[in-house]
């Protein structure tokens, strides 16, 4: 074995553990129990029996037909699990049905005819049996392919149901996250599917592609915080009438000018806690308390700031009338939103 063969193993098996040991966190570390993170662990261990396959088969010798055809049969366990996940992502207080159980009828069949398979089937003169098992074969990446698509058939009625409602940071999150899943399988299908129409691509292409992909979306489930969130944040409650007082009181009774405006005085107002506001804000905005009111202090100076009836008004005393308590403090918040500071902004769009 030369030092590419041993470096394409390292690079293939990488995201294969990787992903076993997101699947045991997810399953078995993870405090938090729910059936989302449940059907995402199963959906990354039954992978790993199907990478584990392709890696074996392309490195190793005689592999026995049994190891090869099951591999190939957790696809059909993929699937479905796939179709679930998003339904647990996308609908609040999700349980399994008891007859979901029926869609885990063609890898039943597939898994039990593994055990039948012999060496024979995989001779090239032996035309019978080359026809039964590219039959199958094919039957399982299309079953695989059309979950997919049913899956992201599900993800855009989602969206369109929730398109009308105010979004949280949460529900944006499992959308992006829904779609970024998903065109990762579509990836992985697309890899796997070229290799078998005449070798199209090198078999170990497969699970190289499945590394990058894994690493890839641990790393978007970590940064949107996905594994935390399920479905349950869809759940009507009282969060959007109170945002919307939130911003009634803020923009348009224009609070935000007030400098002495604080999510303490906010809340008195509101007559709620402080981390309840605190907390609407930031799923509703995708903004902390201080960014919320500054954005609409910086969209106030930037009106001002153009304004030729005020051509005569200084920086500071824009700073001080939008509710800022100080030059630097403005000058921060203006550079944080616009990227640039006052008065260069003032000079590049003035007349």
């Amino acid at each position: 074995m030369d030092f590419l063969d041993i470096l394409l193993i390292i690079i293939s098996s990488a995201g294969l553990i990787h992903g076993i040991l997101f699947a045991v966190y997810l399953c078995f570390i993870k405090k938090k129990k729910t059936i989302s993170n449940l059907l995402l662990g199963l959906m990354l261990i039954f992978m790993a029996f199907r990478i584990g396959k392709s890696v074996m088969l392309h490195f190793g010798h005689n592999l026995e037909p049994l190891f090869i055809f099951a591999g190939l049969a957790f696809l059909l366990l993929i699937g479905p699990l796939l179709r679930w996940y998003v339904l647990a992502m996308t609908r609040s207080n999700f349980k399994l049905p008891s007859y979901y159980a029926i869609e885990f009828i063609p890898f039943i069949l597939v898994f039990a005819m593994s055990f039948f398979i012999t060496k024979n089937w995989f001779d090239p003169t032996n035309r019978q049996a080359i026809i039964v098992f590219g039959s199958i074969l094919i039957f399982i990446y299309l079953h695989f392919a059309s979950y997919i698509f049913i899956s992201g058939k599900r993800l855009q009625s989602a969206k369109k149901v929730y398109a009308k409602k105010l979004q949280t940071k949460d529900t944006k999150a499992i959308f992006e996250w829904l779609h970024i899943l998903i065109i990762g399988f579509i990836i992985i299908w697309i890899s796997y599917f070229l290799n078998i129409i005449e070798d199209t691509i090198p078999y170990i292409v497969g699970p190289i592609v499945y590394s990058i992909v894994i690493y890839f979306l641990s790393y978007k489930a970590y940064s949107l915080k996905i594994t935390d969130i399920d479905g349950n944040v869809f759940k009507d409650n009282d969060h959007t009438p109170l945002y919307n007082r939130i911003v009634q009181l803020v923009v348009d009774d224009k609070l935000y000018l007030e400098p002495n405006t604080s999510l303490s005085s906010l809340s008195k107002l509101l007559g709620v806690s402080s981390q309840k506001t605190s907390k609407v804000i930031n799923q509703h905005a995708n903004r902390n308390f201080n960014d919320f009111i500054n954005y609409y202090r910086i969209q106030d100076a930037k009106k001002q700031l153009l304004d030729v009836t005020k051509n005569n008004y200084t920086i500071s005393s824009i700073a001080f009338d939008t509710g800022f308590s100080s030059l630097s403090s403005f000058n921060s918040a203006f550079k944080k939103f616009e990227s640039t500071t006052p008065s260069l902004y003032k000079k590049e769009n003035g007349n």
